[in-house]
């Protein structure tokens, strides 16, 4: 009895096993692909080894070197808008969670069902509202806008996870900062953000994460070349070259990659520290 049992378990792990192998073959193969063709010669994607034959770096020199494609420009742009919209959007995003979590106010239940309903609905739903907003206030083709719109979309979809975590941290603390004399703003500065710090980083990471592999707004809202972000000059380089030079789309498409995963892997220490230690301590 007790040795079918043990037979049945193994099997199980086995198939579990299996299952996350294939599983990670299936993530990480096109990952590899995408490198490897980033250093192979020429201008097709497909190749009949993985391994390219002759490595060289031409093409991210040519990525920076070519005048024409602006990529070292489309970079700093699609730099310069996700920092900004992380760090408004992380700051919005908590505020709002703080207000839903620690204030008791009329039609904040009707509130929370708007922002609940709201978040329901894909981001492109409202794109044409969103254009012609933009066209009114003569925004179209400018930098601000894809902030604007990425920091105040930002608690729309980050809103629930921050107040359910900000749930979890003691009034008990709030309550004594207040008999000490600390006003709301500075009991939320220096007590609940400290705390909040896996919550943070979620939003951090994710508020940057999204700003920065955007295509659909940044393509409706930007105009010129030269305010183009990276993901929208990706694809006109592939567009422009009738979809040939792949792997010079492979080379820009690693450099996209890097500060995602810095970002991801210096955060994470912060994160799982942060849900490792206690909200109270004695």
């Amino acid at each position: 009895m007790n040795g079918g049992y043990k037979s049945k378990r193994s099997w199980t792990n086995v198939i579990c096993y299996a299952i996350l192998v294939i599983l990670s073959i299936g993530t990480l193969y096109p990952v590899l692909w995408v490198v490897l063709s980033s250093f192979r010669e020429g201008s097709s994607l497909y190749s009949p080894t993985p391994l390219p034959k002759a490595s060289t770096l031409a093409h991210y020199r040519e990525l920076f070197d070519s005048r024409s494609l602006l990529f070292t420009r489309w970079y700093w742009n699609t730099l310069k808008i996700s920092v900004v919209s992380m760090i408004l959007g992380t700051f919005l995003t908590t505020l709002v969670a703080y207000v839903f979590s620690r204030f008791r106010f009329y039609g904040r239940r009707a509130s929370m069902s708007v922002l609940l309903s709201l978040s329901m609905f894909p981001g492109f739903m409202s794109m044409i509202a969103i254009y012609i907003l933009l066209l009114q206030l003569k925004l179209l083709d400018t930098h601000l806008a894809l902030i604007l719109v990425y920091s105040a979309g930002a608690p729309i979809f980050g809103t629930f996870v921050s107040k359910g975590f900000l749930d979890t941290i003691p009034r008990s603390i709030d309550e004594s900062a207040r008999i000490d004399g600390a006003s709301h703003f500075r009991v939320f500065v220096s007590i609940n953000l400290p705390l909040a710090r896996p919550m943070l980083t979620y939003l951090a990471l994710t508020n940057f994460v999204g700003a920065w592999v955007d295509f659909i707004f940044a393509r409706l809202i930007l105009r010129s070349k030269e305010q183009w972000t990276v993901a929208v000059g990706l694809w006109d380089m592939v567009s422009s070259y009738q979809s040939s030079n792949f792997t010079l789309f492979s080379a820009g498409a690693v450099l996209v990659a890097i500060p995602i995963t810095v970002l991801f892997l210096y955060l994470q220490r912060y994160m799982v520290g942060g849900l490792t230690a206690g909200a109270s301590k004695g």
